[in-house]
């Protein structure tokens, strides 16, 4: 960037960094608690985000070692590899292929599995809903900073001096604006991560019950063709 190019951004930048300072200085002290609450949610969402992208690449990853293991035929290979990985769908699997070598009853089979994703969601969707209850509560803290601005311009009205009525009324007002600006801005994009990372959640819950009744379907299919074997 050139010196000249580096001259003309300049005022922009403290312009809006100016503009950012007195529009919390203007605001008063809920503009703080408001500002904190959606620090805190956006590092949750951050936390969740990190968490349920690793979850889905390692469900991926070990289902693409398992799921060919198992459609031929070998289950204790397909065990011994699921019992050596941390992953949410071999940690499944795994209570499914236990079942399996000592039961070749379907429902007992699938009983077993959905205990292993019973253990797993919680994890899945663990400090999500506080991405939610964060959102309304910078709502509520907008609200009540607009609340208590407009109070502090009606006391102005009552008991100032008419000559200084509108400056204290228009301050008054400005901390309420405010308020719920920051209030919205903090709400809107919390809410939207919400959404997203239960969509997220509700995506991998439906991909491990979907690998579950894939490994009963080829499990069906093998111990058919061992009964037909074993017939002829």
């Amino acid at each position: 960037m050139s010196a000249e190019a580096a001259l003309a951004t300049a005022p922009h930048t403290e312009s809006l960094f100016a503009f950012i300072v007195r529009f919390f200085v203007e605001g008063g002290p809920f503009m703080y608690v408001t500002l904190l609450v959606f620090i805190v949610g956006i590092a949750i969402v951050i936390e969740r985000f990190i968490y349920l992208n690793v979850v889905q690449t390692r469900n991926q990853s070990m289902w693409k070692i398992l799921f060919p293991l198992m459609t031929q035929g070998k289950f204790k290979a397909a065990h011994e590899e699921a019992k050596q990985s941390s992953s949410a769908i071999a940690r499944i699997l795994t209570y499914g292929l236990q079942r399996s070598a000592v039961s070749n009853n379907h429902e007992e089979i699938e009983m077993a599995m959905e205990e292993g994703l019973m253990e797993t969601i919680p994890s899945l969707e663990r400090r999500t809903h506080y991405v939610a209850t964060f959102a309304n509560i910078a709502t509520l803290l907008g609200l009540l900073g607009t609340v208590m601005g407009m109070i502090d311009a009606f006391t102005a009205v009552a008991t100032a001096d008419p000559a200084r009525k509108g400056e204290l009324l228009s301050a008054s007002i400005s901390v309420a604006m405010n308020n719920t600006a920051l209030g919205l801005i903090a709400a809107i994009p919390l809410l939207l991560c919400f959404s997203y990372l239960q969509s997220k959640t509700t995506q991998l819950i439906d991909s491990m019950e979907m690998a579950s009744v894939k490994f009963l379907n080829v499990f069906r299919q093998a111990k058919a063709q061992q009964e037909k074997q074993s017939q002829n």
